[in-house]
């Protein structure tokens, strides 16, 4: 890589929702390089950041003076409502979080000579396109949750002026609540698991992510869009059936369809990305999905 390439002084990370999922996986991914400092509503939940700030993204003023005091090289934004359904029965609240937070966020960046590294989803897409969504495929998302975080890219775009806007998918890890820790859990009690077969994409494992957005610190071009999974592909099915396979659960999976299964925001059929680009600029591909799963899930394989 040439001199060009790298800044090695960019060592003081604000993460923002350093409590959440990705959030704990990117402090501990990232605290042997760099200063960290958290944020979030919640109480910090780990103790590899230096400092820590209770806040609100909602609260232009609030972020930007935090972020303004700590005077971040990178700021890495993983906060979020990521309630799909919820945010259907709450859209103002969604808006208010994901796209009017997300601009609060950028614009304090800009303002404090920041770079931005934002955390966007597959769900911005409407799932109709059959072959995987690449950065310059058009967004047409289906639910609240998809639009306030497609509104988030827009108000970074129009906010910030150095940035990364990672998409990922279907995101699970030790930290917070996910898929897999949902089935191995009603896998105890119920004999019969009825999961949608409708619905494809790719699980991506909160360690894997931060890994490669750890690739991202030293890069001084190529700001932009880039999607960022696991690679390989399954349905929430498939997915439930490896996830239990690996477990040594014999519960049995029925396949059941998006419309059976009746939830309030709609889901994308075939929300793949292709990673090509994001591998392409770093040198780094994330790795298969059931790979990953397999280091995920405790106990004999």
């Amino acid at each position: 890589m040439e001199e060009t390439d790298q800044m090695p002084e960019r060592n003081k990370i604000l993460i923002t929702g350093s409590s959440g999922m990705l959030g704990i996986d990117l402090c501990q991914e990232l605290a042997e390089d760099c200063e960290i400092i958290g944020t979030d509503l919640l109480t910090s939940h780990t103790s590899r950041v230096t400092s820590f700030f209770k806040s609100d993204i909602t609260n232009r003023e609030a972020i930007a003076k935090i972020i303004a005091l700590v005077k971040p090289d990178v700021v890495i934004h993983t906060a979020a409502m990521t309630d799909v359904d919820g945010c259907e029965s709450a859209g103002e609240k969604a808006y208010k979080i994901n796209a009017e937070g997300a601009g609060n966020v950028a614009g304090a960046c800009r303002s404090a000579g920041a770079v931005l590294i934002h955390i966007s989803t597959d769900f911005i897409f409407d799932g109709k396109k059959r072959a995987p969504y690449t950065e310059e495929d058009k967004p047409s998302p289906l639910s609240v949750y998809g639009d306030s975080k497609l509104k988030g890219e827009e108000a970074i775009k129009k906010e910030a002026e150095e940035y990364f806007i990672l998409r990922t998918s279907w995101l699970y890890g030790k930290h917070g609540k996910n898929f897999v820790d949902t089935i191995i859990a009603k896998a105890k009690t119920e004999k019969v698991l009825k999961v949608v077969d409708g619905q494809v994409g790719s699980p991506t494992y909160t360690v894997d992510l931060a890994k490669a957005i750890h690739t991202l610190l030293d890069k001084v071009t190529g700001y932009g869009t880039y999607h960022v999974s696991n690679s390989g592909s399954v349905s929430w099915y498939g997915y439930a059936k490896e996830i239990l396979r690996l477990s040594g659960s014999k519960t049995e999976v029925i396949a059941i369809s998006s419309k059976e299964l009746d939830r309030p925001a709609e889901r994308p059929a075939m929300s793949i990305l292709d990673n090509s680009k994001f591998a392409g600029f770093t040198g780094y591909k994330l790795r298969d999905w059931k790979d990953a799963l397999k280091e995920y899930l405790p106990g004999d394989q």
